[in-house]
């Protein structure tokens, strides 16, 4: 249960809608003990009023005897009516404040793990499948629910109830009582063994759940590569195997439960018969009258449906359980990257200083003893092979990393004393792998902004060169796209990301090999239009082939995380040594084509 006492916050929250709920649970179960009471003095009145019906026979006051034996029992049956009509407009109380207190915290647990989410580094998210996350916080969530929901309400309900009756029985008489009662250690004890065994199956059950949740979402995600690779067949096999063994888990569950129940069962009909042998011997011996042993036999009824709850609140919270531990990892989980408290107004003065970055997950090192500068309103590029370093370089300078050596100044203050929240806002980033979501075009553009209209949406989209692409669609930018941006080409995808970078109409402006899917003349128009949009404003750009970067103020050469030459394109030819000879084979491919 230590996992579930992170709700404990949850439970202050709410604590007026948790009392009355209790109180609720009290009143109600009164009502529900109370008709035994009455069903116990209706039986001693039937039994006395058939006697003295019988004593009359032949006798006018017979059908005087009749007629007030009749009114009685309606009487009492319309006072057990009474009673159980209050009884369930309390139990509706009972559900109105305990059931949807329960909503309000699955509520305020999914808000509270997707911002959460949202605070940790981009480490976290290379570590972890999107399947997963999405599992616990939904379908974990969902399990937890159940237990501040229905379970707590069932636990209490059961408790009051196993208190008023075990009370009324001793109340009537003990001998009687222990013998009802006799049964219920042995119920505790299979209980205790039990949960155990639903605790571990459980656990198994929803890291199962989360294998395949994962499985499916990259399936789905990746559907082109399967089709174009014809693996349809293989992907079907190996989602088989994940449900089947998602099955074998729920199936050794269900097993255990399906044992539990009838075992709970039969411990009340044993009950049962002991109250109906001891009571009649209690009857016999004049301790009790016919009347207890009917309202004894109630009492146990009435512990039939607890305890068959009992094991079913007891499978709820040790599923909770097991699904709180799994929230509950990633919530102790810390941000890499905290934010600063300085604020910043960018103007775009970068300085690497002994820069070096070590991949944590997988320990390469990907950047060693960096050192560059770049000055307001400057135009740096960046070029070398895959793998040497470029992308990381951008993610530093975003922060998406915190640097394992050395320090980054953004004008003239350390990056990691700047608050993130100021300093990315004032920033264009453009990343290499393209992300676009499911929405229309215009909201793809304008997602970096608060308020945006139609104009500069359209400029934006103009000076990406993607604005003729975009009104030649039916929709033009209402266009909706489907996962990822699949319903435009790798081109289009591109440049609509570059439109979302440029309407921020930002400080600094980063392009991480974006250009790629982009043909020469459109590149051309787009450089060209950065160099008008960013005068003044300090750009890197990330690229591969030299033509992108020629007319760059500085342009850094990588290799194996290191810069291996530094300088203007001309200089670098000059120089005669890597960059010359990428040059060289550039134009030679260049000249094949």
């Amino acid at each position: 249960m230590k996992h579930l006492f992170y709700l404990n916050k949850y439970f202050i929250k709410y604590k007026w809608r948790i009392l009355p709920g209790v109180l609720f649970v009290v009143i109600s179960n009164i009502f529900g003990v109370v008709p035994a009471q009455v069903i116990g003095h209706a039986f001693n009145l039937i039994t006395e009023n058939i006697a003295i019906y019988r004593l009359y026979n032949g006798f006018d006051r017979q059908a005087i005897v009749y007629d007030i034996f009749g009114y009685s029992l309606l009487f009492f049956g319309s006072l057990i009516l009474f009673l159980y009509l209050l009884r369930g407009l309390f139990l509706f109380f009972m559900r109105q404040t305990i059931i949807l207190m329960s909503r309000h915290i699955e509520f305020d647990m999914k808000n509270d793990i997707y911002a959460h989410y949202q605070k940790l580094s981009l480490g976290f998210y290379r570590r972890n499948n999107t399947g997963d996350l999405m599992n616990r916080a939904t379908e974990d969530v969902n399990r937890v629910r159940m237990y501040v929901g229905p379970a707590i309400m069932y636990a209490i309900n059961t408790t009051v109830l196993f208190c008023l009756v075990i009370y009324f029985m001793f109340s009537v008489n003990s001998t009687l009582a222990i013998y009802a009662l006799l049964p219920l250690p042995i119920l505790v004890v299979a209980i205790y063994y039990v949960n155990t065994i639903i605790n571990h199956k459980s656990e198994k059950i929803q890291e199962q759940l989360s294998r395949l949740s994962s499985f499916v979402q990259e399936r789905f995600s990746g559907v082109r590569v399967m089709k174009s690779y014809v693996r349809e067949a293989q992907a079907q096999e190996v989602f088989a195997e994940e449900s089947n063994a998602y099955k074998r888990n729920s199936m050794g569950l269900v097993k255990v439960q399906a044992f539990f129940y009838p075992t709970m069962l039969l411990l009340v009909g044993i009950s049962t018969i002991l109250t109906i042998y001891i009571g009649g011997q209690q009857v016999i011996k004049g301790a009790i009258t016919p009347g207890n042993i009917a309202e004894f036999i109630v009492y146990v009824n009435q512990l039939t449906f607890p305890v068959t709850m009992l094991g079913w609140v007891t499978t709820l919270i040790q599923r909770a359980e097991a699904s709180q531990k799994r929230i509950n990892e990633f919530l102790q989980l810390q941000p890499d990257i905290v934010t600063g408290k300085e604020p910043i107004s960018l103007k775009g003065n970068i300085a690497f200083k002994n820069v070096s970055f070590t991949y944590q997950d997988t320990g390469i090192e990907a950047l060693k003893n960096i050192s560059f500068e770049v000055k307001q309103g400057q135009f740096l590029a960046i070029i070398g092979k895959t793998g040497s370093g470029k992308s990381t370089l951008a993610n530093l300078l975003m922060r998406m990393y915190d640097v394992s050596m050395g320090e980054i100044l953004v004008d003239g203050k350390k990056l990691e004393n700047v608050d993130l929240q100021s300093y990315r806002s004032q920033i264009g980033f453009v990343p290499q792998e393209v992300f676009l979501f499911s929405d229309t075009i215009k909201n793809n553009i304008a997602f970096g902004l608060d308020t945006v209209n139609d104009n500069q949406v359209e400029q934006a989209a103009k000076d990406a060169a993607v604005y003729y692409n975009i009104v030649d669609f039916d929709q033009q930018f209402e266009t909706m796209l489907g996962e990822r941006g699949i319903t435009l080409s790798g081109g289009q995808k591109q440049r609509v990301s570059i439109a979302r970078a440029l309407i921020k109409e930002p400080q600094m402006l980063i392009f991480d090999d974006c250009l790629s899917a982009v043909d020469t003349k459109t590149e051309e128009e787009i450089l060209s239009n950065l160099g008008r949009l960013m005068k003044g404003r300090t750009s890197i750009l990330i690229a591969h082939r030299i033509s992108t970067i020629k007319n760059a103020d500085k342009i850094l050469v990588l290799e194996d995380g290191e810069i291996i030459e530094e300088g203007t394109h001309q200089e670098l030819l000059d120089l005669g040594k890597a960059y010359a000879e990428l040059y060289q084979n550039q134009l030679l491919e260049e000249e094949n084509l």
